[in-house]
């Protein structure tokens, strides 16, 4: 059955990849080198959303504040760390593989729309072979972040136009979605910032297998 749409943008973290085993090591050696103790990892996954400056902020306040922190060289510490270690538990969440390649016999062109910086999402698909699924990739520092919309519209304009919708776990996903006038659907499983119901997504999914069979109905 076709699609009616010719593009389908992702959000990376929490939505199309569960990266958030690497982020909080990376996180959590970050903390260590300023004697803070560990996040536990079931907690990260609530810290994860708007970028590494959030993320680390909502650390600190939970072991201690952020009172007499260098921040943005602690925040360099996290980044560089999590460069050189990006993909040693990072995996698409289960079905993704199969409904990208759906999207794509369908005649879809899949991108990539995220707040983490555009060299590290760029070597995060690279590492795990998936850049070549991707018409658009767009990292933070190239364009304002989400919630603005100039980088959701930048993905349509970079992939030759037409019908876009876009998938993500947070209401920065969702909010620049509707900013761009852009059918938002939301997944369940990642790093959802909101209840879903004030996530303000044009439809909910559980697994991936959902998703184009929602995306007809949109």
């Amino acid at each position: 059955m076709t699609i009616p749409f010719d593009i389908v943008g992702f959000d990376l973290d929490g939505t199309l990849l569960d990266t958030s085993r690497d982020l909080g090591v990376a996180l959590n050696h970050a903390l260590g080198t300023i004697g803070r103790p560990e996040v536990p990892y079931a907690e990260v996954r609530n810290l994860i959303g708007g970028g590494s400056g959030l993320m680390l902020r909502r650390a600190l306040a939970l072991t201690g504040g952020d009172e007499g922190i260098e921040f943005e060289a602690l925040r360099q510490v996290l980044v560089g760390y999590y460069g050189e270690n990006i993909a040693h538990h990072t995996a698409l969440f289960p079905g993704g593989a199969e409904m990208m390649d759906g999207l794509q016999e369908a005649g879809v062109k899949l991108a990539v729309v995220t707040n983490k910086p555009h060299h590290l999402a760029v070597k995060l698909f690279d590492e795990l072979g998936l850049s070549p699924r991707f018409a658009s990739i767009i990292g933070g520092g190239t364009y304002p972040l989400k919630p603005d919309p100039a980088a959701l519209q930048a993905m349509v304009k970079q992939c030759g136009g037409g019908r876009a919708a876009f998938v993500g776990d947070t209401t920065f996903d969702t909010r620049a979605a509707q900013a761009a006038a852009m059918p938002c659907v939301a997944v369940s499983f990642g790093f959802v910032d909101a209840p879903l119901h004030e996530l303000g997504a044009d439809a909910v999914i559980d697994h991936f297998d959902e998703l184009a069979p929602t995306l007809r109905t949109l």
